[in-house]
């Protein structure tokens, strides 16, 4: 039966493949609390003020363009309704995804924002993602057609990029901290055991995986990349954007600012801790030149041994693509190889698809290759024209016609005996693959098919020409990638904490109503000072509607002394006040 989704759609958002859409969740604006909004309209605030001076010129032109407010969380809705006119779209998560997924989506030129936000806290810096970073961050630089290309170009390829098992472990490491840290009462000794996890994992000598390096490309441009001169950089990398502390300590001397190059793929970063250097391209341009020179050692686009290795050992579904265009998905789990290192043998185990172009072939799908796919590839022995390229004439001499007795070894020695019952074709008429009956597949001592296991699909080609991560088809794999068995969860809230928030959306309502009366004034700030004392943001909110009731003076020497004696938060404190006075002196 059909369900409508939870989420809102619209054009982009439809045209997602089911493996995508599972990760798609509403965005549930009503469960916004009043101190969510605060710590939005916090931020915002003090990042516009500070950014209009360093930020790169499509920022605040992007905030408008994309229906980013300073006062109120954005909708999604409300977003989405804008960004069509760029040509994007947004949808709702919950927190990190998949790192080929979080890429896919990009490529289907659709942001994905994790709807949740910090905690108070977390005002300054969360490593997990949240509607600060991705709606405030992202957002409006893809305002800017140069780079809305490069992140979906750098998406298209980084979809097809190829995780190691390793990469997958920190993934979910990653993912668990993030969660946990803006977790409400978590036991800070589980905080400390998922950190210790991470640096563990940090700690192992690893080469980096393809996607290792795209993720490296991806932080050190879409999230932390400045751009102009190293003398006078400017912002535009999402993580900068929206990390209040961090787009002022960017600018310091301390930070080595590198011109960004290549390079960049090989330097690991660390998302727990501030960057100690940052790359500067001059120019948008620049970003898509060194993803293209990235993209060549790939094996997207070399292919080979190699290629067919990393998708064994990244135990996730992996395409490889034969000279003749057909293409297999499903979980590579062995390949032999020659002595010239070329590949000669392969298996699936498992759900396996065969596609020519993107598209699945008729009878070809998971239902059909249920259990797993081989074959043998190559030359065959003593005859130098590969299979592939044989014309008519050629074929009827070996017996590649239906119902013929098929008899012949490769090079490599792997030999072939069964009854052909029929073949495909490309569209250039060559053979891509063919069907045998009674059947029997030997290598060495190796009997690699027997006739019981029914009919024999064998692949007609001489190489691998390019070997990537997912599936050829975007409908194979309904389920392409698992979502992580850690998810967010919401807290009961004890009665003092709602209370707070109750105090919180009355003094909202007093701002936005413009009746902040004496009497109602005196009657919360006393309730503040007796029941929440250290409520900084609270009071600075409460100072905002003060105006000039004689309470105003004394709120202000009350957060002054709270900065004196606290220096957690003195300077969000004392900037606080600067939002304030500035907001007073434009009135």
């Amino acid at each position: 039966m059909n369900t409508k989704p939870e989420y809102e759609g619209n054009e982009l958002i439809d045209k997602l493949p089911k493996h995508l859409k599972q990760f798609i969740k509403p965005q549930n604006y009503n469960d916004y609390t009043s101190i969510n909004q605060a710590v939005w309209r916090y931020i915002m605030r003090k990042n516009v003020a500070y950014l209009s001076t360093v930020a790169h010129s499509s920022y605040l032109d992007g905030l408008t363009k994309t229906g980013i407010g300073l006062e109120e969380i954005p909708s999604m809705y409300g977003m989405n309704r804008i960004l069509k006119d760029i040509g994007w779209a947004a949808v709702a998560v919950d927190g990190f995804i998949p790192p080929n997924a979080f890429m896919e989506f990009q490529a289907y030129k659709v942001l994905v924002i994790a709807s949740d936000i910090r905690q108070l806290e977390n005002i300054e810096y969360t490593s997990a993602p949240d509607i600060v970073h991705e709606a405030a961050g992202h957002a409006p630089i893809i305002a800017n057609p140069d780079y809305a290309e490069y992140l979906r170009r750098l998406g298209a390829i980084g979809a097809k990029a190829i995780l190691s098992n390793y990469d997958n472990e920190m993934y979910e490491a990653v993912r668990k901290l993030s969660i946990l840290k803006e977790a409400v009462g978590v036991d800070k000794k589980e905080i400390q055991s998922a950190q210790e996890e991470i640096e563990r994992l940090q700690s192992q000598k690893i080469e980096p995986s393809e996607m290792a390096q795209l993720r490296n490309i991806q932080w050190w441009t879409v999230e932390y990349g400045l751009i102009g001169t190293i003398e006078n950089p400017k912002i535009y990398g999402a993580g900068l954007l929206s990390s209040i502390g961090e787009s002022k300590w960017c600018m310091k001397n301390d930070v080595k600012k590198i011109p960004y190059s290549v390079e960049a793929a090989k330097q690991a970063f660390d998302i727990t801790k501030p960057q100690p250097q940052l790359y500067v391209t001059p120019d948008f341009s620049l970003l898509m030149e060194v993803l293209e020179s990235f993209a060549n050692t790939l094996s997207l686009r070399k292919g080979g041994a190699s290629g067919l290795q990393k998708l064994v050992d990244s135990k996730l579904i992996g395409t490889i693509e034969i000279n003749t265009g057909l293409q297999i998905s499903g979980k590579f789990t062995r390949s032999i190889v020659n002595e010239n290192n070329d590949v000669i043998y392969f298996e699936t185990t498992g759900q396996t698809a065969l596609a020519f172009r993107e598209k699945e072939l008729i009878g070809h799908g998971v239902d059909q290759h249920k259990t797993g796919f081989k074959s043998p590839i190559g030359k065959l022995k003593n005859i130098n024209l590969p299979i592939e390229d044989m014309g008519p004439f050629d074929l009827k001499a070996y017996n590649f016609h239906d119902n013929k007795w098929l008899s012949f070894e490769f090079d490599s020695g792997i030999t072939v005996e069964g009854l052909n019952i029929t073949g495909i074709r490309n569209i250039q008429g060559k053979l891509m693959l063919i069907q045998l009956k009674d059947c029997t597949v030997t290598y060495m001592d190796e009997v690699l098919y027997k006739p019981e296991y029914g009919i024999f699909n064998m692949i007609i080609g001489s190489k691998i020409i390019s070997a990537y991560a997912g599936s050829a088809d975007e409908n194979s794999f309904p389920n392409l990638y698992e979502p992580s068995s850690v998810v967010t969860t919401q807290p009961d809230k004890t009665e003092k904490i709602l209370n707070l928030e109750s105090l919180y959306t009355q003094v909202k309502e007093l701002r936005v109503n413009k009746k902040a009366e004496s009497t109602a004034l005196r009657s919360i700030w006393k309730l503040i000072k007796s029941e929440y004392p250290h409520e900084w943001l609270l009071i600075l909110e409460f100072l905002e509607i003060c105006k000039n009731e004689p309470i105003k003076n004394e709120v202000t020497k009350y957060l002054q002394n709270l900065s004196v004696n606290n220096s957690k938060i003195s300077s969000l404190i004392t900037e606080g006040l600067e939002q304030i006075q500035r907001i007073s002196s434009n009135r």
